[in-house]
């Protein structure tokens, strides 16, 4: 039995109290499957022991762990933050202190944790601290960058005639756009170096087959029907939204579909929130409204009311869902959303799930290769 009182146990109890109080949503209309839950790994199974780790709970925490010191290092430089150094280092202390405590006893809070709980908790505690957006400073410089290559990167996408070719070569922009994520240790590295090329990556993709690769049916769909209505629930910002996800939209709506673009409502790793995206697309538009000749009228910007990297569809923002009721496909883009909490989520129209691996982790799972891609089509 644990000692009554102690301040570490208590501190740790209040941080996932706060962490699961989150604020008022409803269910995705679209959602099919009434057993839904936001996760695609079994962490652990009802045989499994409630109060001893799983080999596949102690990799996770294990890479929430790794992340602490790129999270310490943006928050150390954090302006807006007084004495953020010392607050960084709070920060890092405390959530190593939680993931120690799961290590010791997954059911030492009284409820099963899972990534949302971790990442939840990993928000809360820079919150507490005071820092809002740690990683906006970078998230500034590749939006920035993104956007003087938009009018390049749509150019090449035009100038190719077949339909299914600049499908596919759409298809590989989001794929490599989506490679910048701070939240793979990695990658984070390499963009804090140098960087990366767009159209290099395009053409460096893993070699297909992918470990799930359902393009070809998604061609053969995309050539026989028009969607009226899609929703896109986005990613990161950077080259992942202005050169992969964007010139996928403007496609969509030059064909006629209204595409609604559903981002994060607070800010989350380098994930593009509500308020961002408006101010990118405003950036990219034309005086006469329009992204590189194509109308932005059937183009909405809408808060899902996710604040963390990744999603659960029971619970997003009440403008979401309103907007979603008469969808005809939804697309979750981003390993995150579109992987490792919604790979099997069934949906009552058409559905696309597109992302990379960026995690050794999911790459276990899947039998994958590690920067693998993911392209999972579902017809209705």
């Amino acid at each position: 039995m644990r000692a009554m009182g102690s301040t570490y146990e208590c501190e740790c109890e209040a941080a996932v109290a706060v962490a699961v109080a989150v604020a008022v949503a409803v269910a995705f209309p679209l959602l099919r499957n009434d057993k839904y839950t936001a996760s695609t790994i079994p962490w652990r199974f009802p045989s499994d022991h409630p109060h001893i780790l799983t080999p596949t709970e102690l990799s996770w925490i294990n890479l929430l762990f790794n992340t602490i010191p790129t999270f310490k290092k943006h928050a150390e430089s954090d302006t807006s933050v007084p004495d953020a150094a010392t607050k960084a280092e709070n920060f890092a202390q405390r959530y190593a202190r939680i993931l120690e405590d799961f290590k010791k006893d997954p059911a030492s809070q009284g409820r099963p944790f899972d990534l949302l709980l971790l990442c939840r908790l990993r928000e809360q505690i820079l919150k507490e601290q005071g820092f809002k957006d740690i990683f906006k400073k970078i998230k500034d410089v590749e939006n920035a960058n993104a956007i003087s290559l938009f009018e390049n990167v749509v150019h090449l996408n035009d100038a190719i005639e077949d339909k299914g070719k600049r499908l596919e070569n759409l298809v590989r922009g989001i794929f490599a756009g989506n490679i910048f994520d701070l939240g793979a240790t990695q990658l984070a590295e390499v963009f804090s170096k140098d960087g990366m090329s767009f159209s290099t990556t395009c053409q460096n993709l893993v070699p297909r087959p992918w470990v799930i690769d359902d393009l070809e049916a998604f061609k053969e769909a995309w050539s026989r029907k028009s969607w009226k209505k899609v929703i896109i629930f986005v990613d990161n910002s950077g080259a992942d939204i202005i050169l992969g996800i964007l010139p996928f939209a403007r496609e969509l709506l030059r064909r006629g579909s209204q595409v609604i673009l559903a981002a994060n409502d607070l800010p989350s790793l380098n994930d593009v929130t509500y308020a961002e995206l408006i101010q990118i697309i405003s950036t990219l538009k034309d005086e006469e409204g329009c992204l590189m000749g194509v109308s932005t009228s059937n183009l909405l910007i809408a808060n899902s009311g996710n604040d963390l990297p990744v999603i659960d569809l029971s619970r997003v923002s009440h403008e979401i869902a309103d907007l979603a009721k008469d969808a005809d496909l939804v697309i979750l883009e981003g390993m995150g959303r579109g992987i490792e909490t919604n790979l099997y989520a069934q949906f009552k129209c058409d559905s696309l799930k597109i992302a990379m691996v960026k995690h050794p982790e999911v790459a276990e799972f899947l039998g994958s290769r590690l920067y693998d891609c993911v392209i999972k089509y579902d017809e209705v």
